[in-house]
């Protein structure tokens, strides 16, 4: 980020090259979408850029990253609240055979039934999880995710290590409940 600072365009290159799975992964997980993951992304990284004469590298930069990615998600659900859209698949009607599209089946797949029993099973999962009120789903995916530790997470939410532990229990808690047929 110095270098960016200092205007090395290579620098910037250099960054998101090596961020950028990371932050489109945390988004991901976040909403749902892969693509609106991927635009979000660009988002972060136009704020990264639009803010390289402000940074001052008082934690580690990743926090810093993970805090624009935070925020560009909430930003993101304030938007989805205000502009609620249906997707083109949801209006799709199913009695019209020219409305189903075409599936094929995946020929690599070893056990199919396994397969759509684990594809359910983790879309579930990503169901409950972004029912979750938005800190304890960041936490969540920050922590179970991304691997970040309690001091990184509260950095993040702005909030106290102890309030990162009380979110966590609070969601695992949540999210064991809505998935008790499942384990």
């Amino acid at each position: 980020m110095l270098r960016i600072k200092d205007g090395d365009s290579d620098a910037f290159r250099e960054l998101v090259e090596r961020h950028q799975r990371v932050v489109i992964n945390i988004i991901y997980r976040a909403i749902g979408d892969a693509w609106e993951a991927e635009d979000l992304a660009q988002r972060v990284f136009v704020q990264v850029y639009r803010s390289a004469q402000r940074y001052k590298p008082t934690a580690k930069f990743t926090t810093w990253l993970f805090t624009i990615t935070h925020n560009t998600i909430l930003n993101e659900h304030r938007r989805r609240a205000r502009h609620a859209a249906e997707s083109l698949d949801a209006m799709a009607r199913p009695d019209d055979p020219d409305d189903a599209g075409v599936h094929l089946a995946d020929t690599r797949a070893a056990d199919p039934a396994h397969e759509v029993a684990e594809r359910e099973l983790q879309e579930t999962i990503r169901k409950a999880i972004e029912r979750l009120p938005d800190a304890q789903r960041t936490a969540v995916i920050l922590c179970r995710f991304e691997g970040l530790a309690y001091e990184e997470i509260a950095h993040v939410l702005g909030c106290s290590v102890s309030a990162v532990k009380s979110l966590l229990h609070r969601a695992r808690q949540t999210l064991k409940e809505e998935l008790r047929g499942y384990y």
